[in-house]
This record gives structure tokens, C-alpha cells and sequence, in this order.
């Protein structure tokens, strides 16, 4: 455990080695978890001076901003980070759904009897 990062008032990320922090988002409003993504330096930078979410995307090799398509932006209303910090929490007031799928949330599939059951 790195006790300057535990113990700091300075936002200081531990990323990994390619150079990434897991970044797991909620509902502000009402704590329903929307997604998991992945940020770098470059996404926290522009997350903290935007408002808005931005990520790396590993699939796409790039870094993008939550709804730059979909216009399903993500307005973070707060970002929490871990006691070891190298998870971020981001809350956030969705413009529409999380999911590239059109779901709300990422998370609409249950686990039940061995098969994944859609419970949009």
C-alpha cells in the first residue's frame, strides 16, 4: 500500500500498466450503476475540466467522450476516488442511456439457472 496516495489531499492515480484506472459510473440521482469504463490521464484531465465523461476506449484505441454520437452525454456531478486510488467513482446525471445498446444501464442482463436473462 502506497500511504502518500492513502493519505493525500492530491488526486494522483494509480494507473496500470497500460496506463489505465477503472472507472465504474452511477446514476446521481438514484445510485443505479450505468457502466464501467476505463480512463487515462488524458480522460480524467478532460473529465475534471469538461464536466463531462470522457474514457479510453480500449476496443477503439482512443480516447472519446460519452455521447459524442449517441448525444447521451454523461454531466458528472461528482468523482470519488479509492482509498488506494486506483478506481475512480464517477456520479453522474445521464442524458439519455448508458448503454451503446440503448439500455439504461450496462447491466441489464441477470445470471439465472446458467443463462443470462434481459431484464430491460
Amino acid at each position: 500500500m502506497d500511504q502518500r496516495r492513502e493519505n493525500s489531499s492530491r488526486l494522483d492515480p494509480a494507473y496500470d500498466a497500460n496506463g489505465l484506472v477503472t472507472a465504474v459510473v452511477t446514476d446521481a440521482a438514484t445510485g443505479e450503476l450505468l457502466m464501467v469504463a476505463h480512463m487515462n490521464a488524458d480522460a480524467v484531465a478532460r473529465t475534471i475540466e469538461s464536466g463531462d465523461a470522457w474514457f479510453w476506449s480500449r476496443s477503439r484505441g482512443r480516447l472519446w467522450k460519452k455521447g459524442e454520437s449517441s448525444g447521451n452525454v454523461l454531466k458528472v456531478r461528482e468523482l470519488r476516488i479509492d482509498c488506494d486510488q486506483d478506481a475512480l467513482w464517477v456520479k453522474a446525471d445521464p442524458a439519455g442511456p448508458a448503454c451503446h445498446t440503448g439500455a439504461r444501464s450496462c447491466f441489464y442482463r441477470v445470471l439465472k439457472d446458467g443463462a443470462l436473462v434481459d431484464e430491460r
